[in-house]
């Protein structure tokens, strides 16, 4: 069974391996990582601001967006593996996953356009359309997408250049939105100075903005990925939903992982979703502070995250996470002394460097765990001779938006509990300490979760490298 479909971009194999260890050119390690940008600008855009857009400009309660999220990522639990199911089932005839970052990109940025319109103030009916149809089509881009990575090549080290460069972009979208959003909403609405804008036309307008740009950088993906290590075309049809399941229950690795994911992007989503209300709130800071403090969200990852290769070889794989996910406890818990401590309140400076080491330790733990999906899959196929990477991609990203769900349910609620007044200038100290709980008590609780999951852990390396090796020699003698 060849398990292979040709290239049509340029690229090399190890000489000392066999077909399927591929090496890619500098422009396609960068068209790979342009999809995550892209999905970065649209969907952190959501993530970060739509509970504060819901709230204090659509005109949404809380608790009542809370429910919303949760609602959602509950339909994405059923609409996940379907859209697993079917990429690993058919393959389209412009690539099996690279097609469908058209197919499911522009219905994408559509959706996330109207979610940032204001047309139906207040509509609940409305907001649910929107978000559900965006989540839907998130999942059509983010599962193919995720899939692609394990079709690349097996080459492990070639996969840790692809994730890094991946992350890399990833932040570069990340600071496009965390830095950029306030700073684009002002030129829409110079009026505002002090807070996040609350003109709905300039919310639209910079979503707009984001959307194509997304969309844009979609297209120069699907341009430089092609497909190179896939299942054949005979065993996609025996592909079914419940290979979801069956293959969490029988692949530990995957299993691992996935608590992983839903522990680690629960404490992202949560952290970001409260740095607005941080700002704004408990340190009274300006837009442009809020703009900083966004920003510095994604800028380690300039300067950590091409360092990674060389980090996880001096290290290890568990070294790694070990030693970033306590950097980010360590930045969380300088936040929290910042607003509890009286000589430190006024020292928006602490913040900053607080808020940097938390998002060093945060970018690079939760940036290289993309690394190890391909690993899981080939696990998989190693265990049971089927790699099935739509499925395995959906499954995680069950769990990426069960986290990314808390973000939007967690603080939510939390905000309702504690009295927060989004008319007040000033919040009590309740709705206060509540802010400082979602930003850096509740993160710091999941990271030391995610650090005993991560333990159990046991696919190093060279273990890998011997099961690729062994899955592509079983080939040659088909």
């Amino acid at each position: 069974m060849d398990n292979t479909i040709e290239m049509e971009a340029p690229a090399t194999v190890r000489e000392d391996s066999a077909k399927g260890f591929y090496r890619l050119s500098w422009l396609q390690r960068i068209g790979f990582g342009s999809g995550d940008l892209a999905q970065n600008l649209i969907y952190q855009t959501i993530s970060m601001y739509l509970l504060f857009f819901y709230t204090n400009v659509y005109g949404l309660a809380p608790e009542v967006a809370a429910i919303m999220f949760l609602i959602v990522r509950i339909v994405d639990v059923i609409w996940d593996p379907l859209v697993g199911t079917f990429v690993d089932k058919h393959n389209p005839r412009w690539g099996k996953y690279r097609s469908y970052l058209l197919l499911g990109g522009i219905p994408l940025t559509g959706f996330a356009l109207l979610c940032f319109w204001n047309r139906f103030s207040g509509s609940l009916l409305y907001a649910y359309i929107t978000y559900v149809g965006l989540s839907m089509c998130y999942t059509l881009v983010n599962v193919p997408y995720g899939a692609l990575n394990a079709s690349l090549t097996r080459d492990t080290q070639e996969v840790t250049i692809l994730t890094s460069v991946r992350m890399f972009m990833a932040n570069i979208g990340g600071l496009a939105v965390g830095m950029g959003i306030p700073i684009v909403l002002n030129l829409f609405d110079p009026s505002e100075t002090t807070d996040l804008s609350s003109s709905d036309s300039a919310w639209f307008i910079t979503m707009g903005i984001y959307g194509l740009t997304g969309l844009a950088l979609l297209v120069f993906c699907f341009s430089q990925c092609r497909e190179r290590v896939v299942m054949a075309k005979s065993e996609t049809e025996n592909v079914k939903v419940s290979d979801l399941w069956v293959e969490f229950v029988r692949n530990k690795p995957l299993r691992i992982l996935a608590f992983f994911f839903i522990t680690a992007f629960a404490m992202m989503a949560i952290g970001n979703a409260a740095g607005a209300y941080y700002i704004n709130y408990n340190m009274h800071g300006t837009a442009e502070e809020l703009s900083i403090f966004m920003g510095l969200g994604s800028i380690p990852a300039f300067i950590f995250m091409p360092m990674v290769p060389a980090i996880k070889r001096r290290i290890g794989k568990k070294g790694m996470f070990y030693v970033f996910l306590m950097t980010a406890i360590v930045g969380m818990a300088m936040l929290y002394a910042v607003s509890m401590v009286p000589a430190f309140k006024d020292q928006m400076w602490i913040v900053y460097v607080a808020q940097f080491i938390k998002s060093t330790g945060v970018i690079v733990a939760t940036g290289y765990m993309w690394a190890l999906v391909p690993e899981v899959i080939s696990f998989g196929e190693y265990t049971t001779g089927r790699r099935i990477s739509g499925i395995v991609n959906a499954l995680t990203g069950i769990f990426y938006k069960a986290g990314m769900a808390l973000g939007g349910v967690v603080p939510g609620f939390v905000l309702a509990f504690v009295g927060f007044n989004k008319d007040a200038a000033v919040q009590t100290p309740m709705a206060e300490q509540g802010i400082l709980w979602l930003v850096a008590v509740i993160p710091a609780i999941l990271l030391g979760v995610a650090i005993m999951i991560i333990s159990r852990y046991d696919l190093d390396d060279d273990k890998i490298d011997r099961i690729n090796a062994e899955i592509e020699a079983r080939h040659k003698n088909r």
